[in-house]
């Protein structure tokens, strides 16, 4: 009988919010929503992916701890995607753990624009290398040593163990493989397009065959709705952010600031398409699955769908999952989409 993995938060820190998830084996299903939480953090708490202020994402994580009531200690952790350098390599094939290290490090020089040792280092084994028995596909993966510390020392003053740091695109296609296996044909031979859209920026990534084929980021999100609030009808952000979940919002604000959202929200992903067509051999896409806290937005999913032709649908990360009965389904539905990471991260718990 395979023992039980440890119990393991999955945390995510935006722009914007903390996110922690925690899941758990399931009794009909292979995982179990136990609990999750989502805590608001200072404005300019975290500026361009730096932590600028790390106590007061510490009393936000500490909060979202709070109201969950786990007493789970270990954490996985991501860095923004814009912070890593990601190179993927081909390397001997054979090769002990040790010798991988050595090469990897000595790969790593030639790509990498500051001193080896100021970057944290790691790298993964894809597989063999297409057309060469010998050879196998390693992805090698950089950043800064303080990008790092930065986050492990917020985790640390809430008493808790990071075990993990990833990269935040990775572990949301961590969850966009396991929603791919339950599409018809396991999802083989579809480009599946997820576009994340943050409070700051959208994260775009196109996938085929379980292989990221593309990948950027543009800067679109939901804080722009939340400023549109705070010029037209002179709220306080705080206020506004309020205001958009309670849905408590004047009757002009569809025509004044909503649908010029949406519209713009269109264009940068009708964008984003067109030059993931100029710049790579694809001419295509079969399916956009939207994320992000501010793709709950309503009408953007239908407008997306209606301009670009594509099936569009917004994501659940934890769509065939169980769900414990102490999380509020309505709520679960409306937050969802923006536990994409934390969830992401979370299931780094059941990796074999």
């Amino acid at each position: 009988m395979r023992k039980a993995s440890p119990a393991l938060l999955g945390i995510d820190i935006s722009p914007s919010s903390v996110k922690v998830v925690e899941l758990e084996p399931g009794q009909k299903a292979a995982m179990r929503l136990r609990r999750y939480a989502i805590e608001p953090i200072a404005r300019g708490a975290i500026v361009d992916g730096n932590v600028e202020q790390p106590e007061q994402i510490a009393e936000s994580l500490a909060r979202a701890l709070r109201r969950m009531g786990t007493r789970t200690r270990d954490a996985a952790l991501a860095l923004p995607t814009s912070a890593v350098i990601t190179k993927r390599i081909t390397l001997p094939a054979g090769l002990g753990e040790e010798d991988y290290e050595i090469q990897v490090e000595s790969e790593a020089s030639q790509y990498i624009p500051f001193a080896i040792e100021e970057v944290n280092l790691d790298f993964q084994i894809l597989g063999p290398t297409a057309g060469s028995e010998d050879d196998v596909d390693v992805l090698l993966a950089a950043s800064r040593k303080e990008k790092v510390e930065d986050r492990v020392a917020v985790a640390e003053m809430c008493g808790l163990k990071p075990v993990v740091m990833d990269v935040d695109s990775y572990a949301a296609r961590k969850v966009l493989d396991q929603i791919a296996r339950g599409l018809p044909n396991g999802g083989q031979g579809e480009v599946l397009a997820l576009f994340d859209i943050g409070s700051l920026v959208t994260t775009v990534t196109m996938v085929l065959n379980g292989q990221t084929v593309f990948e950027r980021e543009q800067a679109f999100g939901g804080m722009q709705l939340t400023q549109d609030l705070v010029r037209l009808y002179g709220l306080m952000p705080e206020e506004a952010e309020a205001r958009k979940k309670s849905g408590d919002l004047p009757e002009n604000y569809a025509l004044d600031a909503l649908q010029p959202f949406i519209e713009h929200g269109v264009a940068e992903i009708s964008r984003a398409l067109q030059f993931f067509f100029t710049s790579t051999p694809y001419t295509r896409v079969d399916r956009i699955c939207l994320a992000g806290g501010a793709c709950v937005v309503p009408g953007l999913a239908e407008a997306i769908a209606e301009r670009t032709g594509v099936a569009t649908a917004i994501l659940n990360p934890f769509g065939g999952m169980e769900v414990d009965s102490t999380v509020r389904d309505k709520q679960l539905r409306q937050e969802a989409p923006a536990l994409l990471t934390a969830c992401g991260l979370a299931m780094r718990r059941f990796d074999a």
